[in-house]
């Protein structure tokens, strides 16, 4: 059975850090591109951002380019998306997702807030 859990969500101010990370079970983790989904109340789901299996190529939502950082460990089983100098409007349940077959995870809460 396929399983992603998300962690390290949590409340920063803004201008903070925070490292969310992805374990998946269940499938060959290695052969799949994986992403990350935002979705804030009253909003659409919007992509954030995917990598490649090998991880050797990333897309990055115009919004968080040259903030977020997607990366992968295919020994670990791990997706992490590094956030740095966060904004309030990036407040939202962050997901984790294998695009294939449209598997997610459970969501992990970033507040942005003074």
């Amino acid at each position: 059975q396929v399983q992603l859990v998300e962690s390290g969500g949590g409340l920063v101010q803004p201008g903070g850090s925070l490292r969310l990370s992805c374990a998946a079970s269940g499938f060959t983790f290695s052969i799949y591109r994986m992403s990350w989904y935002r979705q804030a109340p009253g909003k659409e789901r919007e992509l954030v951002a995917f990598i490649a299996p090998a991880g050797g190529s990333t897309k990055y939502a115009d919004s968080v380019k040259g903030r977020f950082t997607i990366s992968r460990d295919n020994a670990k089983n791990t997706v992490s998306l590094q956030m740095n100098s966060l904004k309030p409007e990036d407040t939202a349940v962050y997901y984790c997702a294998r695009i294939t077959g449209n598997y997610w995870g459970q969501g992990t809460q970033v507040t942005v807030s003074s």
